[in-house]
């Protein structure tokens, strides 16, 4: 990864650091003394407390490399079932300390990390690992009842003998959990038609402060605001979501696939646009402009290349492929190779441009790490917009990060992808490599992701499509939400977190001058 790295950006292999050791580690003590009625299922163990630190993001890992530990929660909990995460509710408002969900521990946004502001007396990181089951499966509704600390690859192995899947695969998906999924709005496998996971809750059982929240099972309802939705995307704030019924598919049966090449990225876009506005739903649609498809291995460096991809478990989906193709064809698009259901396009999926971008996709979480380690700033973000911006914003974003990269680091890449498309406007996905240094990358890369931050948020587009607020983009979400609605979100948290102990600091502030209630 060294000397790849230091090829792309035209710098010396950079020095990698050493991956930290338990025994290195300084953590503050914990402030908390765990209550002998809770002792058999909270701890206060060094690796427990540095296990719950962190996310994933480039900054959380450069702090790891960096050996900084200096914010940990005070104790861990591991709730079996819903009685005793009301005991960590009672224990934590009657104590002021911050209650903090945590499911996979794979956020990028700083979604879970104790407060820093002194307002609260400690912090309670709550692992849901231990409720991991499918508990009831509906093959007549074709439903499920899952809890949420399952992880994805579990969820799968518990569906697969029903003949069932979620059908849900964000790039995450090995390291992170159900409940996280529906408390970030998380985005998956599908490019359109099933791609947020809200799409896939048919209803919650939610745990708060103030009462267990059972929201009753119904394909649709038009009885006023749809109660799930105050909690899709809550990130912790309101409660910890413990169950879901969730909306299963089929195991797929049928694919085709096809891997096409447009001179220019915005040529492509337009046949994209095309594609997506024609209704033919296609589950794969990943678009990469020349740099992001050459470091994939998906291209020559030269031409922007279309991932394309159809699957059911019903029936044939060549003649979609075929539709799909043709519109590319209009926009100049030349097809690389092309599979369906009598070509065996599982196995093409799995060789060629199509294999290499898939492989690098499922591998790279693993990787994460490993350019933090070496000093070189490594970040993505992204965004959703209307089609009729799309082409100025692109170019502005571009043109704002590159000199930004010249002015701070002296150069850098930047380069996109279309991961999910709506027949109104694309989820453009953004990737930065830039030289910097061991000693200065956390603030190198403070200061670029500032500039992509202020330059969505003033070109009207939306500070995350799928990563979640957390505390990393909360600045701007502040921006981005009306003030009433922000106040609505206030009211609501008043009811249910009366306390204001969950996940402090995302989304919404405790009030000035409040007082703990009871």
């Amino acid at each position: 990864m060294a000397e790849r790295v230091g090829e792309r950006l035209g710098i010396d292999t950079p020095e990698v650091l050493s991956d930290p050791t338990i025994d290195e580690l300084e953590l503050p003590k914990s402030r908390i003394k765990i209550p002998d009625s809770l002792s058999y299922f909270v701890t206060g163990d060094k690796w427990d407390r540095v296990m719950h630190t962190y996310g994933k993001s480039f900054k959380d890992m450069t702090r790891i490399y960096n050996r900084d530990f200096e914010n940990p929660p005070d104790v861990v909990a591991y709730p079996a079932d819903e009685n005793e995460i009301s005991s960590l509710f009672d224990w934590c408002g009657e104590n002021n300390y911050a209650a903090i969900p945590f499911g996979g521990g794979s956020s990028v946004t700083d979604g879970f990390s104790p407060p820093e502001d002194g307002e609260y007396a400690g912090s309670v990181c709550i692992d849901l690992g231990n409720m991991n089951k499918v508990l009831e499966v509906d093959p007549v509704s074709r439903t499920a009842l899952i809890q949420a600390g399952t992880l994805g690859p579990s969820l799968e192995d518990q569906l697969k003998p029903h003949g069932f899947t979620l059908r849900h695969i964000p790039q995450s998906w090995e390291f992170s959990s159900l409940g996280g999924w529906i408390a970030t709005r998380s985005s998956g496998h599908y490019a359109t038609n099933l791609t947020h996971i809200d799409d896939m809750v048919e209803t919650l059982r939610v745990v708060t402060p103030s009462g267990t929240v059972q929201n009753r099972r119904l394909p649709g309802s038009g009885a006023g605001p749809d109660p799930d939705r105050y909690f899709i995307g809550s990130e912790g704030t309101l409660g910890i979501i413990t169950e879901a019924w969730m909306k299963l598919q089929g195991r797929v049966a049928f694919r085709a696939n096809a891997s096409i090449a447009f001179d220019t990225f915005y040529g492509g876009a337009e046949a994209i646009r095309q594609i997506t506005q024609a209704g033919l739903y296609p589950a794969n649609c990943r678009y990469l402009d020349e740099q992001d498809a050459r470091f994939y291995g998906a291209g020559d460096g030269k031409h922007s290349m279309l991932m394309l991809g159809f699957e059911s478990a019903d029936h044939s989906v060549d003649a979609w492929l075929e539709r799909a193709v043709e519109i590319c064809q209009d926009h100049g698009g030349k097809v690389q190779s092309k599979a369906g259901s009598k070509d065996n396009a599982l196995e093409s999926s799995r060789s060629g441009a199509q294999g290499n971008w898939r492989d690098q996709f499922r591998y790279l979480p693993r990787l994460m790490h490993t350019r933090a380690a070496m000093g070189i700033v490594s970040f993505t973000f992204e965004t959703a917009y209307t089609w009729d911006k799309f082409e100025a914003v692109d170019t502005e974003i571009l043109k704002r990060m590159r000199q930004a990269q010249k002015d701070i680091m002296g150069g850098g890449v930047v380069c996109r992808r279309f991961s999910f498309l709506y027949p109104d406007g694309p989820a453009p996905y953004y990737s930065v490599v830039a030289p910097s240094t061991l000693d200065r990358s956390l603030e190198d890369y403070q200061a670029l992701s500032d500039v992509a931050s202020d330059a969505i948020s003033e070109l009207g587009a939306t500070i995350t499509h799928h990563h979640a607020v957390g505390r990393s983009f909360r600045p701007w979400f502040d921006k981005e939400v009306d003030p009433i609605v922000r106040n609505m979100m206030a009211a609501a948290k008043n009811e249910v977190d009366p306390n204001w102990i969950m996940n402090p600091g995302l989304l919404l502030d405790r009030p000035a001058h409040f007082k703990i209630v009871g």
